[in-house]
């Protein structure tokens, strides 16, 4: 007689159907018309692809950990992992192929900060749950390789959950970098991710939000300083409850041949009234050949909301530059002030300290490079 087949075996069966079915995106995907995944990638080496590597510090009291390849997972994670798929290809391929990641679960009224790396090619999944009143600091940083990564991220948030999330990918001229995010936000919770992406042959960050309960909120803030990378942000928030906000900062420098790419789409579902959205998008092209893509867009099914948006991208202030100039700074030296400048606020989302310092050591040298 034949084991029944567990919830979690049916979900990955169902993402290997999908993804075959879907393929490798590519540029007639609407949501992937700025970012090719298909010109240097093919979905045999999507499925051959090997585990990714991941090392996760010391963990707080009240965080426990479960390695996903160790096999016999607990009930919290046969219910939860693959719960939050989408119908993207790139997130199935990571819950059906993955042979590696891991579980977090924060405990009710615990808190505490985690610092996660990830290294090589290869898939990766990762699961983190926050129970009610939770609080968890997760800080990723994703290595330098050459090769094709995908990692998928599902991220839960119980009532009056705190999740602040930073990733951080520097440069990696030959790698391939997807990852996708899934978020659900219960009532009254908070979500707070930033993402510094330096760029790669393609790199990839793809996020899917949903505020569903009264009071939930998601502020999201990212920067690229790119000088013949590739580094894209993709992001669809959907207010499913009303009373929610979100908000959405997001700055790229791009010189070279360096190109940065921000979609971000906002959904009010209807009778989410009392819903409150901001976005914005800004670039600064530095370079006769680069590029800068955004492509914010509203959706608003709901009557009582207030929601707003904008997209603006232009070269360095010509007056700012002559007035820095003329007080005897030198021309590289000012042009990388006013790149800093402009990055600024975004950078300055970033609650820790430590990480905040961390980021803007790495615009800096990626300044360099562009002025």
């Amino acid at each position: 007689m034949n084991a029944p087949v567990s919830t979690l075996d049916a979900r990955r069966a169902k993402a290997i159907e999908a993804f075959r079915v879907k393929g490798v995106p590519h540029r007639r995907v609407e949501e992937w018309k700025y970012s090719d995944l298909h010109a240097v990638l093919d979905a045999d080496k999507v499925e051959r692809a090997g585990a990714a590597k991941w090392a996760v510090e010391a963990l707080p009291q009240g965080v426990e950990l479960f390695d996903l390849a160790a096999g016999n997972p607990p009930d919290w994670v046969q219910q939860r992992l693959g719960s939050l798929s989408n119908t993207g290809a790139m997130e199935a391929a990571s819950l059906a192929f993955a042979k590696s990641g891991f579980a977090l679960r924060v405990a009710k009224n615990s808190s505490g900060e985690v610092r996660v790396r990830f290294s090589g090619e290869g898939q990766a999944r990762v699961l983190v749950v926050l129970e009610e009143n939770a609080a968890l600091t997760l800080i990723e940083e994703v290595g330098e390789f050459s090769g094709f990564q995908n990692v998928g991220e599902e991220l839960v948030l119980g009532p009056n959950a705190r999740l602040t999330q930073t990733r951080l990918t520097p440069k990696a001229a030959q790698a391939i970098r997807v990852c996708e995010i899934a978020v659900t936000i219960a009532k009254d919770a908070t979500y707070r991710a930033h993402f510094a992406d330096f760029g790669g042959r393609l790199s990839r960050t793809e996020l899917h939000i949903a505020l569903d309960g009264a009071g939930a909120q998601t502020h999201l803030s990212g920067v690229g300083a790119l000088n013949d990378g590739h580094a894209d942000v993709t992001a669809h928030v959907i207010h499913a409850s009303g009373k929610t906000l979100s908000t959405q900062l997001f700055k790229y420098v791009a010189g070279g041949q360096g190109r940065g790419v921000y979609q971000g789409k906002v959904t009010v579902a209807q009778g989410a009234n009392g819903s409150d959205s901001r976005q914005t998008a800004k670039g600064l092209l530095v370079g006769n050949r680069a590029e800068i893509d955004l492509k914010p867009e509203l959706e608003i099914l709901a009557d009582d909301v207030q929601c707003a948006h904008g997209a603006a991208v232009g070269d360095l202030d010509a007056e700012s530059l002559f007035y820095l100039r003329s007080r005897g700074i030198p021309e590289t030296e000012a042009r990388a002030l006013l790149m800093r400048a402009f990055i600024g606020d975004a950078v300055e989302q970033i609650e820790n300290e430590t990480v905040r310092a961390s980021v803007w050591q790495t615009v800096d040298a990626a300044l360099e490079g562009l002025s």
